[in-house]
């Protein structure tokens, strides 16, 4: 394993497998500003930041270094928050949280500070605004018991404010006598952080217990040769079982790098999804193409989970509060399996889940792929995500919606729902009382509601009843199909809360 550790080129051939970035840093470095708080993703204490060439930019993303095993780093610059402050001035993020009071116990602030100079590195690199729902994005996976977020928010705004004031300190002579240098070099322009990784890329990156093969036939190599090996992705769930229940993993095959599994694109009539397609990268992808998918995946995890969480390993993970399942199921996707001499067979969605984490997925296979009718992504959809938080947390009730419309009348329904259970479920009842009717007759949605109540029975628990689950169901359809007919019903799905909203609680009756 070789990586840049802030400014040092670190090389470890001793590690486990599943030792763990925060680990490593605090126990093998005695980098201790990084925290451990929760030891599964959920609280962004152990946040860091992450430097990796794409197309020869050099460009950062946070991830959670309680769950990452620190050998999935190889070849990257991983920076601590004790970096930010290497010249002896203060980073900008780190500026602005002094000066906007963002901190209290502290416990949390490293961690947010090194979420806010992610933003920084790359907003600043693109010369992009940061705006509200900017900063509040890239905190979305830090918690604060004590400070509370609005001064967190300020330090967020007010970042580039600061870096004005200390490139402008640059153009005047400095105080005679002062030891202090401005902070105005963007690590993502560190030309010298650069050559170094392209002198990293070119070197292999497998260790003895920690494999990463970067195209099928390296991975089907590692297959062969470690039978016994575990599979990882992003590990955001399977590290779990490191961090959680204390399960110590022998080899694992990081199939994250592989080519032909990071495949995003549109072909003659479907889009293709590569299994280790993280969220983020499907998040950008989406963007303009595809706003509802869009909206849903910022509704997913954090900002550090997105970065590693893969498309591939929320579905083969079989949870059934799962996000993407019901996304997937709407649109009639196929999977495509991988075996592990190389073959391949296709399962529809429909057919992919057996029960509670049970698949049609063999010992020797994996998900390569999905594809997704465009004719089908084409047509009005719809992605509602009920929770209690808006962001990092699991849904309650998880409705994706398609209507397929022609000449006003509906030829096919698609009602998929998450969290409600086992498994990802379709309503077929409630489905085949709205088809072959119009689009605009009531009646018919009146009974596909009916229907969806004699055919559901979610489950009860700590999250929401039976009773709040199927209620909730039922409105969402008719939600649904409101907009469907031109209602315009505003979803609170993003970020960019008016002052007005937090400070006087006024116009929130508006947003559903």
């Amino acid at each position: 394993m070789k990586l840049i550790l802030n400014d040092e080129l670190i090389e470890e051939n001793t590690l486990p497998s599943d030792f763990t970035a925060l680990r490593y840093l605090r126990e093998k470095r005695g980098l201790t500003g990084t925290k451990e708080g929760c030891a599964s993703g959920d609280c962004g204490a152990c946040t860091l930041l992450v430097g990796a060439l794409e197309d020869g930019e050099l460009t950062y993303s946070t991830l959670n270094s309680c769950i990452t095993p620190m050998q999935s780093l190889t070849g990257k610059h991983v920076v601590s928050v004790e970096y930010l402050s290497k010249t002896g001035e203060l980073h900008p993020a780190q500026q602005a949280m002094v000066e906007s009071h963002g901190s209290q116990c502290g416990f949390c602030t490293p961690g947010f500070v090194l979420s806010l100079a992610g933003l920084y590195e790359n907003k600043q690199s693109s010369e992009q605004p940061i705006d509200r729902e900017a900063v509040c994005d890239a905190i979305s996976g830090n918690l604060c018991r004590c400070t509370g977020y609005r001064p967190i928010i300020d330090a967020g705004l007010s970042m580039f404010k600061e870096s004005m004031f200390k490139e402008s300190m640059v153009k005047e002579p400095m105080i005679e006598g002062s030891n202090e240098t401005p902070y105005v070099e963007l690590m993502s322009k560190n030309d010298s952080i650069k050559t170094q990784l392209e002198g990293l890329q070119t070197e292999p990156h497998d260790s003895s217990n920690y494999l990463q093969p970067t195209d099928l036939e390296q991975l089907a190599h590692a297959l062969k040769s470690n039978p016994a090996a575990t599979l990882i992705a992003g590990g955001t769930d399977l590290m779990l079982e490191n961090t959680q229940r204390y399960r110590d993993f022998d080899a694992l095959i990081d199939v994250s790098c592989v080519a032909e599994l990071k495949h995003l694109h549109i072909g003659e009539t479907s889009l293709t999804i590569g299994a280790s397609v993280t969220y983020s990268e499907l998040e950008d992808f989406s963007k303009t193409l595809y706003p509802q998918m869009n909206a849903l995946l910022s509704r997913i995890a954090s900002r550090q989970i997105r970065n590693r969480g893969t498309i591939g390993g929320n579905v083969a993970n079989a949870s059934p509060i799962a996000d993407l399942p019901p996304l997937l199921l709407a649109f009639d996707a196929d999977i495509q399996l991988l075996k592990n001499d190389g073959s391949t067979r296709v399962v529809n969605i429909a057919d992919f889940y057996q029960g509670y984490k049970q698949t049609q997925l063999a010992k020797d296979e994996m998900i390569a792929s999905f594809d997704v009718s465009l004719d089908k992504l084409a047509q009005f959809h719809r992605f509602y995500k009920v929770s209690k938080r808006m962001e990092d947390d699991i849904s309650s009730v998880m409705l994706a919606v398609r209507f397929e419309e022609k000449n006003g009348t509906l030829t096919d329904v698609r009602l998929a729902f998450g969290g409600m259970a086992a498994t990802p479920i379709r309503g077929l009842k409630a489905e085949a009382a709205l088809t072959g009717k119009l689009i605009n007759d009531e009646q018919a949605l009146n009974q596909s509601i009916e229907a969806l109540r004699s055919e559901l029975t979610p489950m009860s628990d700590m999250r929401a009843s039976s009773n709040y689950r199927l209620d909730m169901a039922c409105n969402l359809i008719r939600k649904a199909w409101l907009e469907l007919n031109g209602t315009d019903v505003v979803t609170f799905s993003g970020h960019a809360v008016s002052d007005s909203i937090l400070s006087t609680g006024s116009e929130a009756s508006n947003h559903a």
